[in-house]
């Protein structure tokens, strides 16, 4: 999209407000609104924030900060138009005033790994499932764990009561320009996901965070809380963020397909799936970001906890769904929705082209239920687990030369003190659990 484009769109749809968006280092959108009267400043990247206002950007010395729009991000918001005056958005990367990008910007991370990519010849799409749960709120507006329903996996109306809410989430992002494949309720009661297609890397985590903004927004309206915590409830599924990735050769082709191979799997394809398996436990940190996270990541729930890959097995980290041609794939089932999807993507793009640029060998498919597999039995097919903890998948995240060249050494700083932070208050408080337990006992 053109400047011009989006300023006649400006004036036939009568838009007056503008959200100059972008995303921290865990990846909370922010915004900067602006009338239409700064829209061509805007426009023009001159938009000026304080980025020492901004958990892990900058020092309080050094913080004025420039948001530079992407121009294809441009869109129309459905729901904010009130008496026939709209509002769009705009998603920005973060630049410095001397015009630099910022070093702490998420989005311009990512593009720093597409760029190493297309160096080697590939360019990469992303297919995001990010599943979440709509709650009722009580009498004065608070977020409850109660659920709005107790359907189950691909439940009808009237059991799915979220149906009419899910209806709305979807009409509102085909209004946005989204193409939905799907929807359903998930497996736990009051949890749903919607299927959107795939788009290049870049897009598909701009398209990621705005979804989680749209659910959120539409979930209000029927006074309901979405929530996209990965481990609402005890003893129920969690929510995962199972993310479909391919490489395409500059000329178009799909670089994972190969249809002389068993599998229609090609080199490269084995090679990429080598370095995810390699580096999964060293990533985990990024694509699993709360303490929460890691009670998902428990045998029993459908959550992937062993690090192994199989053509069909829904138990292993990595899935290789079943279609072929432009639809070969790989799947990593560990993601949750809480993470940064720019800064997830960009770690499993890293080590799939560290499996591809040292020729990693991948290791034997596993098709049976790892999770009825013994100890032993794991043990003798190399399967390894993922970290059980945020402490532990922390210290595998400083060992990983993989996370300082994707991160850079400013958000990996910033991500791991504020992260080691979160653990050490997790670790110090007293819990419902300790009081329940132990109280009465001594």
């Amino acid at each position: 999209m053109t400047r011009d484009e989006i300023l006649k769109i400006v004036e036939e749809q009568n838009i007056n407000f503008f959200r100059m968006q972008f995303v921290d280092v865990n990846g909370f959108q922010k915004n900067v609104a602006i009338p239409r009267s700064q829209l061509e400043k805007a426009l023009d990247g001159k938009i000026m924030f304080d980025g020492s206002s901004i958990d892990g950007f900058a020092r309080i010395n050094e913080s004025d900060m420039f948001l530079k729009p992407d121009l294809d991000t441009f869109v129309i918001l459905p729901w904010r138009n009130k008496a026939g005056i709209s509002a769009a958005r705009l998603i920005c990367d973060v630049h410095l005033p001397d015009g630099t990008p910022f070093a702490g910007c998420p989005r311009i991370a990512l593009k720093k790994s597409l760029a190493a990519a297309k160096k080697m010849g590939f360019t990469m799409n992303i297919g995001t499932e990010a599943e979440f749960f709509l709650f009722e709120r009580d009498e004065d507006g608070n977020s409850t764990t109660i659920t709005n329903d107790t359907a189950g996996y691909f439940a009808l109306d009237p059991n799915d009561l979220g149906s009419d809410c899910r209806r709305e989430i979807i009409e509102t992002l085909e209004n946005m320009g989204f193409e939905i494949e799907a929807s359903h309720h998930e497996v736990a009661e009051g949890q749903h996901e919607v299927n959107f297609k795939y788009a290049d890397a870049l897009t598909a985590c701009d398209n990621t965070v705005t979804f989680k903004w749209v659910v959120k927004a539409i979930a209000n309206k029927y006074n309901l809380h979405a929530t996209f915590m990965p481990k609402p409830i005890f003893g129920i599924n969690g929510s995962g963020m199972h993310t479909n990735q391919s490489l395409f050769n500059l000329d178009g082709t799909n670089a994972f397909e190969d249809t002389s191979d068993k599998k229609g799997l090609s080199k490269i394809a084995y090679h990429y799936i080598a370095g995810i398996i390699k580096n999964a436990r060293g990533f985990a940190a990024i694509t699993n970001p709360l303490v929460n996270s890691y009670k998902r990541l428990v045998p029993g729930y459908e959550a992937p906890v062993y690090v192994a890959w199989s053509a069909s097995n829904r138990s292993a980290l990595v899935r290789i769904p079943a279609s072929r041609g432009l639809g070969t794939r790989v799947e990593v089932r560990c993601p949750d929705p809480a993470c940064n999807p720019y800064l997830a993507v960009a770690m499993m793009l890293n080590s799939g082209l560290d499996g591809i640029k040292n020729k990693l060998k991948t290791p034997k498919s596993v098709d049976v239920n790892i999770f009825a597999m013994t100890a032993e039995e794991k043990d003798a097919a190399g399967i390894d687990s993922l970290p059980g903890s945020l402490k532990e998948a922390l210290e595998e995240l400083k060992a990983n030369p993989i996370a300082k060249e994707t991160l850079g050494d400013h958000i990996l700083k910033k991500y791991i003190t504020g992260k080691e932070k979160e653990w050490d208050n997790y670790r110090t408080a007293v819990t419902d659990w300790e009081l329940d337990s132990y109280l009465d006992l001594y």
